[in-house]
């Protein structure tokens, strides 16, 4: 792990100076941490404000960079921009990467900077991840997967530095919530992003509220079941008030892209 760390922070000791996507998310966080100890200004942290973002991510995202003390930009992407992505193919997050990035580039261009950095692991070379063939064209580099570095690795570094995303569950855009071909808009991610937050308002930290037009499938992690059980009726009536008719929990837990699993099949 440490042979890992000093070949990244040999990366960006040889660009001196970088833009980082930052999502405020474990990965991102260890990556600004280094990169800001190292390069000081000569590192930005660059973050979406998107309807595909909860808002209680972007506002972490701002703290967290702020805390670290990095130069911190906020880039807005609106609604009239995504209709590639809120149709939803399989090849969405190509799409997605290539719109984010893209305007990451612009303002790298802008400020005369070479290179723009992602937090992308190495465990993320084992699911479905169109969005590395985005990444690829544009030249974006993800030191952290190069220098092979895992996500349980990135968890225990984030704690020798004193990161208080260590322990934080992983983030996915609220996209990833919608089987492929069902039409995303704005109303449906609002939708979504209000009934997981009426889960983490129960204790429950890693969740994920699976669209499936009338239905909400609600995966956690199995400790949590209980937690959903003993709430059953509050969370049947609020998550309705959001627009679901039938709610339902899916019995073999929170998995990372589970909606990925009839791709394989």
């Amino acid at each position: 792990m440490e042979y890992k760390l000093k070949n990244v922070t040999a990366q960006l000791s040889k660009m001196k100076k970088v833009i980082i996507a930052y999502s405020g998310g474990v990965d991102s966080s260890l990556l600004i941490k280094i990169a800001y100890t190292l390069l000081k200004d000569d590192a930005i942290a660059v973050t979406i404000a998107s309807p595909m973002h909860p808002e209680w991510e972007r506002k972490q995202a701002e703290r967290i960079a702020k805390e670290i003390g990095i130069q911190h930009i906020l880039i807005s992407i609106k609604e009239n921009e995504l209709k590639e992505i809120f149709q939803n193919n399989k090849d969405r997050c190509y799409h997605c990467k290539r719109l984010i990035y893209s305007k990451i580039q612009k303002i790298a261009d802008e400020k005369n900077i070479q290179y723009v950095l992602d937090g992308s692991n190495a465990d993320d070379l084992y699911d479905y991840r169109p969005g590395f063939k985005a990444l690829d064209e544009l030249q974006i580099i993800s030191p952290l997967k190069k220098a092979g570095l895992t996500k349980t690795e990135i968890r225990r570094l984030s704690k020798e530095m004193y990161l208080e995303t260590y322990t934080m569950p992983s983030f996915a855009c609220l996209a990833s919530r919608f089987p492929y071909t069902v039409d995303i808009t704005t109303k449906r991610l609002k939708q979504v992003e209000h009934c997981e937050k009426i889960l983490m308002s129960l204790g429950i930290r890693q969740c994920r509220v699976r669209y499936h037009q009338d239905i909400a499938r609600i995966e956690v992690e199995k400790k949590d079941f209980n937690t959903i059980l003993d709430n059953v009726d509050m969370i049947s009536t609020d998550f309705k008030k959001n627009g679901f008719h039938y709610v339902t929990l899916d019995l073999q837990g929170y998995r990372t892209g589970s909606l990925n699993e009839v791709l394989y099949k």
